[in-house]
């Protein structure tokens, strides 16, 4: 009997810990930045925070049934608002410089971008063994390509 009382209480414990952290990564969040969502997305109830990197936040939520993230720095700038969208709703401009640009490279995914300078879409694609990350802007203009390399570090293409 006690063996089964340690097994329960083993996951229950865990599961609790993760309630903690999770309550605590949260609790950690600038109360410019948690203003600054509130007012970008009022409608927004449940947010996942991370922190990007020293000087950057990470909110993930769901908004019209669409999973998003957008970032924040620690003055509760907003910095940019990201989802993933379909390869049916890539507009004709971005899709000729696709097929134009980077033919042999298959989608693995597509975003949709917007910062304050604009909205941009982003792909991560494949061809064979390389990988790239690409921008293009709404009017089809190529404005970023990097090489990734095989342990997910970027080269500067």
């Amino acid at each position: 009997m006690k063996n089964k009382k340690i097994i329960i209480g083993l996951p229950l414990a865990v599961l609790l810990g993760l309630a903690l952290f999770a309550f605590a990564s949260n609790r950690s969040v600038p109360l410019r930045v948690k203003a600054a969502f509130v007012k970008k997305f009022p409608q927004v109830k449940k947010v996942k925070w991370d922190k990007e990197s020293d000087a950057e936040w990470e909110a993930e939520f769901k908004m019209d049934g669409m999973e998003y993230s957008a970032n924040f720095l620690e003055d509760g700038t907003w910095k940019e608002t990201e989802h993933e969208i379909e390869q049916k709703d890539i507009p004709d401009a971005v899709r000729a410089t696709l097929d134009s640009e980077l033919s042999g490279y298959e989608i693995e995914e597509a975003e949709i971008s917007e910062t304050v300078d604009g909205l941009t879409y982003e792909f991560e694609m494949e061809n064979g063994e390389q990988e790239l990350e690409v921008s293009i802007d709404v009017h089809g203009k190529l404005i970023h390509k990097q090489v990734v390399d095989e342990e997910g570090e970027k080269d500067k293409d």
